[in-house]
């Protein structure tokens, strides 16, 4: 008999110390193995209560990934509405942390290149402009969240920022890179200063995933 799968805390596709001295060593681990698992956890709790969200699994094969969370999160109607917030803020935390883990690299390459270079210059005039326009979103978070970029249908460039755990994907938007702006990701190495933390992360921000996601936006629509 099919059962539905469940989500595990895969390790992080580089060592925790990888980051370094950008994102220092404790900052990754804390983050991937407590914050990260405690949404994980959450997540499959949840799923273990509610029959609408095992349907949506019963199709794959061991753990569930990133189709499963974005077929979740855009068909919250469909699950019981005491649940849905819990949900909600779970499921998108998952795929958050996913996100911005995937979006880091040791080795990143550091600016755009091809059709995603082109559309980032033709919307906003080149990428040290959308650098300032990214750090100012990512400053203008009010609290917790995330700030974003983002593409329509279309393939048309946006920078977005969003509270908490929400996501791109309940905005019919393609996420293509993000950084977290959560104090948890920042404040052991930078303290209270989210704009000392955001140079940092522009150095280990990797661009082959923002092209990858950029070319392969099914993944995520």
């Amino acid at each position: 008999m099919e059962e539905y799968c469940r989500f595990a805390n895969d390790p992080l596709p580089y060592s925790y110390k990888a980051m370094e001295p950008y994102i220092d060593i404790q900052t990754m681990y804390l983050h991937h193995d407590k914050h990260l698992q405690a949404y994980i956890n959450q997540l499959n709790a949840l799923i273990e209560r509610c029959a609408a969200l095992q349907s949506m699994t019963f199709t794959q094969k061991g753990n569930c990934g990133f189709p499963v969370l974005v077929q979740i999160l855009k068909n919250l109607d469909t699950v019981p509405e005491y649940l849905r917030t819990d949900i909600r803020n779970n499921a998108g935390g998952v795929f958050n942390h996913w996100f911005y883990f995937n979006g880091l690299s040791a080795k990143p390459r550091k600016r755009p290149e091809g059709q995603l270079a082109e559309s980032i210059h033709w919307q906003f005039g080149g990428f040290e402009e959308f650098k300032k326009e990214f750090t100012k979103q990512a400053l203008d978070v009010f609290g917790s969240g995330y700030a974003w970029l983002a593409a329509d249908k279309e393939g048309n460039l946006q920078v977005i920022k969003t509270a908490n755990q929400d996501t791109p994907v309940e905005k019919n938007l393609i996420p293509l890179i993000c950084v977290d702006v959560w104090e948890h990701a920042y404040y052991l190495k930078h303290k209270n200063l989210r704009s000392a933390y955001l140079p940092d992360w522009f150095e280990v921000a990797d661009w082959n995933w923002a092209q990858w996601c950029y070319s392969n936006p099914e993944i995520f629509s």
